[in-house]
Formats: C-alpha cells, structure tokens, sequence
C-alpha cells in the first residue's frame, strides 16, 4: 500500500477537502477529545508490551538520549533562526513549537512503518513523551530574558513548575500510565487488548484524521498575509530537524525503524501542548501564527510527503 492509498491519510484529505468548501461536516468536541484520548492510550500500551518484550537495551538508552539532545538543540537553532525573521517573542514561540513534537503525527508513522513491515521499539512513545517539555521550557527562559531587557517583570513560573505541569497534563499522565500498564501486563495483557489496540486502532485513526484534515483547513486562513520566509520554515525546518535526527540515529546504529520514528519526531511541530501553554506563558507572541504554521503547513506537509520521505531515508541509511 503506497501512503497515499491509505485510509487514513486518505481521510485527513476528505477532512482537508471538506473544511477548504466550508462544507458544514464537523466533528463534535467531546468525540475529537475522546479519540485524541484513546489513540494515546493504545499507543503507550503498545510501546509497553514491546518494552516488556525487549527490555532496556544499550540501543533503547541510545534512542531516548538522542530524542533528549534533539529536544534541545532543535529549538536553540530554531530561535537562532527565526529571531532573524520575526520578533522575539514570537521567534521564542514558534522555536518551542517546531521544537516539540506532535502525537499525531507520530501515531501515524508508527502505523505507517506496521504497515511496511518495519519493526520499531516500543521505546519510542516515551522518546516522544521526554521530547514534549525541554522546547517549552526553553522558550520560558527566553520571553522572561526579552522581559528583563525590556524592563518588565518575568512571570513567577519556572523552568520546574513548567516541567511539572508537563508531565502532569493529562494526555501525558495517560501515554506513560498506558505505557506502564504494558509493561507490567507483558504478553497477557497484549493477547487480552488486542481487540482494542490492535483492530479498532487504524479505523479510529482513520476518523481522528478526518477531523485534523478539518481542523488544518480552518486554520489554513491563519497563514495567509505572513512573511514568505516564515513559511518557507515551516516547511524546510521539518527537514532539517529528521536530518540532524537521521545523522544521529546513524552515529548511534539505531534500527531502521526506531530512526525513522526519531526523525519524525524532530520534524514535527506541537499544535495541543506548546500552543496551550504559552498562550498563558507567553502572552506577547502572536498565536495565529505558532498555531496557523504548525497546524495549518507543518502538520499536513509531515503527513502527506514527510512521513514516507523519513522512512525512505532511514531505510536507505539505516538498512532495509
């Protein structure tokens, strides 16, 4: 099955189409929520059968120090870059977003790869978990600098109650409590969900997806007006960020899969957990712009081109 024949991309386009005709398809909040819920859920279950099953390895502590240091270098280069082009604050805000990941896009490739056949570590959800909370701390410090600059008061948040906040948020409690669940549960557990995370998980993707395509829709006027070179980022930093990951998950001899899942990650862009916080912790950055990029360029582009563009190239690099 190429990724364009598949279902579920396939209905992020029927939802993409949908929302740019403003046809009145909508999906109720409590559903999306719930969906949101379950696809993490029964992807922190998986991730701990396959921990049970494996173990930790030299190349599972590998993966997730990899997944650490891009946490953090990504967004340092991000606001690099991007302090060039707009304000700082707003350069702080987006730096933390590209330098987060997404959930969704990471449940797809993972679906993507079960589909080709290539194995990944279970490992790689609580990568994706480790990755959530370094960008945004950065970018705390970073608008309490520009306040002191400026002669304002920095917020009385830290980099710790920031942390803690993170790791507490219910859609992170819920992946590492599935996870841990798995692991304690082992082969049992695994033969006694597979119902629920096995047969019901790609339609019900298939579904959250049809409601993303909308979502990206909506927010694809949020783009229009912005500078041409901010866009361009949205679009060329993904590729970046998977080939600084890919460098990585070559010096470290990750598996195939697991590199490509690390590329991933590097290469998306949060539009739920960064966008939530510095809406309070950074109230001077322009939200339709981190949110419209994110959601509206960076999360369609990953979905469509990047996800079978990373694994191609870790299938080249990392082995077949």
């Amino acid at each position: 099955m190429t990724p364009f024949l598949d279902p579920a991309i396939l209905f992020f386009g029927v939802g993409l189409f949908a929302g740019l005709v403003r046809s009145n398809l909508e999906i109720p909040q409590p559903v999306s929520r719930f969906l949101s819920l379950y696809l993490l859920m029964a992807l922190g279950l998986k991730g701990g059968f396959a921990l049970a099953q494996s173990g930790l390895t030299p190349e599972i502590a590998s993966g997730l120090g990899a997944a650490v240091l891009l946490a953090i270098v990504v967004p340092v280069l991000g606001y690099a870059v991007l302090r060039r082009l707009v304000s700082g604050f707003d350069a702080a805000a987006l730096a933390a977003t590209y330098g987060s990941v997404s959930a969704v896009t990471f449940i797809t490739a993972t679906q993507h790869l079960e589909t080709h056949g290539v194995a990944y570590g279970g490992h790689m959800a609580a990568a994706m978990a480790l990755m959530e909370s370094p960008a945004i701390i950065l970018a705390v410090v970073l608008a309490n600098r520009l306040r002191r600059e400026r002669g304002g008061l920095a917020p009385s948040s830290g980099a710790g109650a920031i942390l803690r906040e993170s790791f507490t948020e219910g859609a992170q409690l819920l992946l590492m409590g599935a996870m841990l669940v798995g692991i304690v549960s082992g082969e049992a557990g695994k033969a006694a969900m597979q119902p629920f995370t096995g047969d019901l998980f790609k339609g019900l993707l298939a579904f959250f997806l049809l409601d993303m395509g909308l979502n990206a829709a909506r927010n694809l006027p949020e783009v229009r007006g912005k500078s041409p070179m901010v866009v361009a980022y949205a679009l060329l930093a993904p590729l970046v960020h998977a080939a600084l990951a890919l460098g990585l998950a070559v010096a470290l001899g990750l598996s195939r899969g697991d590199g490509a899942l690390l590329m991933v990650l590097a290469a998306s862009a949060s539009y739920i957990a960064v966008p939530a916080v510095l809406r309070h912790a950074m109230p001077e950055a322009n939200p339709s712009l981190y949110f419209g990029l994110s959601l509206g360029v960076t999360f369609p582009f990953n979905l469509i081109v990047g996800i079978p563009l990373y694994s191609g190239f870790a299938s080249r690099f990392l082995g077949a």
